[in-house]
């Protein structure tokens, strides 16, 4: 089954607790929350203080998306502020198994995520032992961009490496999912749909997450 993960970035911050509560009625099984350092991306979001917020203000699956660099000197903070998934970028570390083993020691579930200019076999080394893999189809950083369509191609690349080695993960995607093309991605081999404006600026955001289900 499809798993939606709304991206809190979308969200009216003046409702906060509100906005949380909103998605999970309306039957989103992760929050999703991104951590942007304003040097991995070019721009900056919110931090410790936010998760805990969230964590605060919901039991639900607290889906924390680093995109910062050398995540590894964050790793216990942010599961002590209470994410149940802590997912870091390849491309801003050296030290992917040590974040890895840190992060299922910490009893939380590990994810790595990709840019759309990394090809997928790099996660190969590391697929045994992650929960989630997270392929980014916009260039991260900035919310409310255009589907890339060639990151549909990786995240079937992505499907057929875990079928091949046996893993065990979820594979998310990430940037411009909407109604109109969220059945391509899920063709591709998704688990788990993040979208933000499609779910936040929506009227009826149960009907948009029902329609990803569908």
């Amino acid at each position: 089954m499809i798993k939606v993960s709304p991206s809190m970035l979308a969200c009216d911050f003046t409702k906060y607790g509100a906005e949380i509560e909103k998605i999970t009625k309306a039957g989103a099984e992760y929050v999703h929350l991104d951590v942007m350092d304003g040097v991995f991306v070019p721009n900056i979001s919110f931090g410790i203080p936010v998760v805990q917020a969230a964590r605060k203000a919901t039991d639900a699956i607290l889906d924390v998306h680093l995109m910062i660099t050398e995540p590894e000197r964050y790793i216990k903070q942010f599961s002590d502020a209470g994410a149940d998934i802590i997912v870091f970028h390849y491309e801003a570390t050296n030290n992917h198994q040590e974040i890895i083993d840190e992060i299922h020691s910490l009893g939380k579930k590990a994810g790595m995520s990709i840019k759309p200019a990394t090809p997928a076999f790099v996660l190969e080394p590391f697929m045994s032992s992650l929960d989630l893999v997270l392929v980014m189809s916009v260039e991260p950083g900035f919310g409310g961009q255009k589907l890339i369509p060639e990151t549909l191609e990786k995240v079937s690349k992505v499907k057929e490496m875990r079928q091949l080695l046996g893993a065990d993960f979820e594979i998310e995607i990430d940037g411009g999912i909407t109604v109109d093309n969220a059945h391509l991605a899920i063709e591709a081999g998704v688990d788990v749909i993040v979208a933000g404006s499609a779910v936040f600026k929506a009227e009826n955001p149960a009907a948009v997450i029902a329609s990803f289900k569908e």
